[in-house]
């Protein structure tokens, strides 16, 4: 068996294989309530071999969305939108879990969809007022944000542990938090955007106040067969900003309280920074988490085929991994994956005429 195709409990949860489908956000909801698009999207990556699918960055409330047109879990339209979604996926996904991404955008709400060009709103297209740790721009040309003030901050632990009950009751198998790419969370991490003076700012402990409570709120509000993980920004790429050492620090406190796997990300905390990207460019940052402290990883970024992903898990860099674009390029990743390294995954009845052996002969010949 491939190490890539090998099993693996998180928790009480078991998945098939080690192969994830990143949260990828699609800005295709109405008012944070998921649309037909979410039915399509979700159904095919429910049997396209990976055995966790994760729900695009879903905002806890509603000046916490990106754009207009991201997901949320913030009112029972919401929910109850996001539940008929997922039971649909469901139906044709026999051994496939999902779980969900819990986030707020901080700063970086109320801009226009990327296909709009990503900027912020103007004043005729219903911006809103953003919330940050310190009233600092994301960039030249964005809004300030309002420093959240502590009775708002509750507020926000208080969404986070709310969306997480939503999360519960439609049924997800796995909850995350996004703590990564410039977002609120990552935002009260960076000294980059927290200036605060006050027990929120200043000293690493300071900085970690509001992610872990974030933690300890969501974890009380979820049972212990549901795994609640992290995706994190392991450095700002930027000096004085967010590094690995300051990750491993947060890291080994939120597995303290219940975090039971982390997605290593970077980046995303200031606009216009140069990033080395290349193909696994950020499978070293889960690596060293994993051998600093011993929990599960994901690795992200750039992974992209088979052999690649295979050489990741069989090489102990990280437990699992997650694919976003080759996914959207390639709703059947997974299938192809176990063809290349000779294993199997489930595949629907109404399908299986294109995975016997004589098919993939001729496809292949």
């Amino acid at each position: 068996m491939p190490k890539l195709f090998e099993p693996l409990r998180l928790g009480a949860l078991e998945l098939a294989n080690r192969i994830v489908v990143a949260p990828m956000c699609q800005y295709s909801a109405n008012d944070g309530a998921a649309s037909d698009w979410h039915i399509q999207h979700l159904a095919q990556l429910g049997y396209s071999g990976a055995a966790l699918v994760v729900v695009e960055a879903t905002a806890v409330e509603r000046r916490g969305r990106i754009t207009h047109g991201c997901l949320g879990l913030y009112n029972d339209e919401n929910e109850q939108a996001l539940s008929a979604v997922l039971a649909a996926a469901r139906r044709h996904a026999a051994g496939t879990r999902f779980g969900i991404q819990l986030a707020h955008a901080g700063r970086k709400g109320s801009a226009r969809r990327p296909w709009e060009g990503g900027a912020p709103l103007a004043y005729d297209e219903d911006p809103w007022q953003t919330v940050a740790p310190s009233a600092i721009r994301f960039a030249a040309g964005w809004s300030t944000p309002k420093a959240l003030p502590p009775a708002e901050i509750e507020s926000v632990v208080q969404a986070f542990a709310t969306a997480a009950q939503r999360a519960v009751r439609i049924g997800f198998d796995a909850i995350e938090l996004h703590c990564a790419h410039g977002y609120l969370l990552h935002e009260f991490l960076s000294p980059l955007a927290n200036q605060r003076t006050d027990e929120y700012g200043g000293s690493l402990a300071n900085r970690l106040r509001l992610p872990l409570a974030v933690v300890k709120a969501v974890r009380h509000e979820i049972p212990a067969s549901i795994p609640l993980g992290m995706r994190v920004s392991a450095t700002d790429w930027v000096e004085g900003g967010w590094d690995i050492e300051q990750t491993i620090a947060l890291v080994r406190a939120a597995a303290d309280l219940g975090v039971q796997f982390f997605c290593a990300s970077s980046g995303g905390i200031v606009a216009d920074v140069p990033v080395p990207v290349a193909p696994g460019y950020q499978v070293p940052f889960a690596q060293r988490i994993k051998q600093a402290t011993g929990v599960p990883t994901r690795a992200v970024g750039l992974i992209t085929h088979a052999r690649q992903a295979q050489r990741i898990i069989a090489d102990g860099h990280a437990d699992l991994v997650a694919l976003a674009r080759a996914f959207l390029d390639d709703p059947r990743w997974g299938w192809h994956a176990a063809d290349l390294l000779e294993a199997s995954v489930h595949t629907p009845s109404q399908y299986r005429m294109a995975r016997s052996a004589g098919w993939r002969r001729f496809r292949d010949a």
